[in-house]
């Protein structure tokens, strides 16, 4: 009976993590302050939007990653003031570095002015993405 103890409890704490970890996957998260780099055109690889511009981070081996960019594709079709850019992590290691990127896919959510206000993690669902492009003002 002692011997099943530390095994219960092992399998109690992966199952603990394992549901926390699948309820914040693609859960936007609003940046405290807006204190941090400004992203320009030249560097997202795209003009931004005048109200908002979704970034993506993503790597070749990611299959979620392939889902998340199929869904803000298809987003940006109806929001003319809202941009969609895509930037490959692995080629831009030095700004992933220096935007904190630690998974993929990971999605920047920035104001007009080029500004992080937020950011998803994980493939975010259609009501996360539009309720955040919805706070940006």
């Amino acid at each position: 009976m002692k011997t099943f103890v530390p095994l219960l409890i092992v399998l109690a704490g992966a199952t603990g993590f394992g549901i926390w970890f699948q309820r914040t996957r693609g859960e936007f998260r609003k940046k405290k302050t807006v204190n941090g780099p400004k992203l320009t055109a030249a560097i997202v690889g795209t003009e931004l939007g005048s109200r908002a511009t979704m970034v993506q981070f993503s790597s070749a081996f990611c299959t979620p990653c392939r889902a998340t960019k199929a869904l803000l594709e298809d987003m940006v079709k109806t929001m003319p003031d809202v941009r969609y850019a895509h930037i490959d992590a692995e080629s831009h290691l030095e700004l992933v570095r220096e935007l904190n990127i630690l998974s993929t896919p990971t999605t920047l959510f920035l104001n007009g002015a080029g500004v992080e206000v937020g950011r998803a993690m994980g493939t975010p669902k259609r009501a996360q993405v539009h309720a955040a492009l919805t706070a940006i003002h």
